[in-house]
């Protein structure tokens, strides 16, 4: 007997108990909460034919992940392969094996089409929308998801995952007021949707509404951080609400809870980790031994060189450490990141390796190499992925480098152009500027 999801499509190779295991994972993974693996295996373990089981193990341990855990990804992509397989089904292998490959955009491509043919295959758009994500590509944050909108309708089961994608992308194209109201919505639907919640986050991150922002996520802690694998990034946008706040202190005790109280390894860990305790840096916060624990982490991954994003976040840590022979041999592996196939060489070309010798510059206390760099980059940071917010970091470690420097004229530039673009948010680089 043929077994289908909720949109209808076929799942070659499931039983009946293997499909509703399948569904559960489905649905764990579109909230970001749950233990979908575990789900996963279990349906696994009865139908081993069983092809999208395998294609979302692969998703889930493939992005964001560290060494390790990427292998069980490739596991379960390679068991998939000679398997069979519908149309629909192989198109979800084929990105997974671009995404492998390091061959992000044409993931996204491919998980691009499929959606077009069937708007209504949920797991290709999120999956379509991290590839998006990890591109930098704002446009397609948001079309990407607006095209399938109309195909859906509240009354089906995974109208909030929708809604949640489609708030990040509608935020990071400058749609405030209307991403609010969608993630808002989706947040109704399903309390639990870690993505929705985080993409209302970035409206207010973005408004400079910082005590709203943090009455978010207190209003309903346990919704968005029970059995949550993406509840260290909304803690890390707690943090940075309190840090927006002048709450240094409070900032500094999520670090050492729940952002990175566990010394997690995972990349999507490790670069909340680094971001936060830089701006705590930048702002003149007690450090003490942090950015030892952290670079130690950095030092022992072996993927560095895969993902400049993630790599720029490695130097921070290298830097605040003062590992000059780290920080030196990172910058030797994006050389030969620059000659490798896949997507990342241009990541490094374009934004990662400026960014990196910037960093590095600034933490050695070259100003004005560390201007240049910045500079240079800024206004093209989103090629290498991440968010407006995460990547606001170079903007501010750039109004600190012309203070350091002495280069207030640009200095003062810079924080006039802030507070034109964020009105409410002109004190904040003044106050980095006194810490100084």
């Amino acid at each position: 007997m043929t077994h289908r999801d909720r949109s209808g499509a076929i799942l070659t190779g499931a039983s009946a108990q293997a499909a509703d295991k399948y569904q559960a994972a489905l649905d764990a993974y579109y909230c970001y909460a749950g233990d979908p693996l575990t789900l996963l295996d279990e349906a696994l373990a009865d139908s081993p034919r069983f092809v999208m089981a395998h294609a979302l193990k692969a998703y889930i341990t493939l992005i964001g992940s560290n060494a390790e855990t990427a292998r069980v990804g490739l596991e379960a992509y390679e068991a998939a392969l000679t398997l069979p397989a519908s149309e629909r089904e192989r198109a979800h292998l084929g990105a997974i094996g671009c995404l492998i490959a390091g061959q992000i955009k044409a993931a996204g491509r491919i998980l691009e089409d499929l959606t077009i043919a069937h708007p209504r295959d949920c797991l290709a758009l999120q999956t379509g929308q991290l590839m998006d994500f990890l591109r930098g590509d704002s446009r397609m944050l948001r079309d990407r998801i607006g095209r399938a909108v109309p195909q859906w309708s509240p009354d089906m089961p995974d109208y909030h995952a929708v809604l949640g994608m489609w708030s990040f992308g509608l935020e990071e194209t400058g749609h405030y007021s209307r991403a609010e109201a969608v993630g808002r919505q989706a947040i109704e639907l399903q309390p639990r949707n870690g993505w929705a919640r985080h993409a209302v986050a970035h409206v207010l991150e973005m408004q400079d509404r910082r005590a709203e922002g943090v009455a978010w996520f207190r209003e309903d802690l346990q919704a968005w951080t029970d059995e949550s694998f993406f509840q260290v990034h909304n803690w890390w946008h707690l943090a940075l609400f309190h840090l927006g706040l002048g709450e240094t202190e409070e900032a500094l005790r999520l670090y050492d809870g729940p952002i990175w109280g566990a010394q997690s390894d995972m990349a999507l860990d490790l670069v909340d980790a680094a971001a936060m305790l830089w701006r705590l840096d930048l702002r003149g916060a007690a450090i003490g031994d942090r950015w030892d624990r952290l670079a130690d982490v950095y030092e022992a991954k072996l993927d560095k060189g895969s993902y400049a994003f993630d790599d720029a976040h490695a130097m921070m840590a290298f830097v605040g450490a003062k590992r000059r022979d780290s920080a030196e041999a990172l910058l030797d592996l994006q050389a030969a990141a620059m000659t490798a196939p896949g997507d990342n060489a241009g990541f490094v070309r374009d934004v990662g390796l400026p960014l990196m010798e910037g960093l590095q510059a600034f933490g050695e206390g070259r100003y004005d190499l560390a201007i240049e760099r910045l500079r240079g980059v800024r206004h093209q940071s989103a090629r290498f992925g991440g968010s407006h917010a995460q990547r606001d970091l170079i903007d501010l470690t750039l109004i600190e480098a012309a203070s350091r420097g002495r280069r207030h004229d640009l200095e003062r530039a810079l924080l006039a152009e802030r507070a034109n673009a964020l009105p409410r948010v002109g004190g904040e680089g003044a106050a980095l500027s006194r810490a100084a």
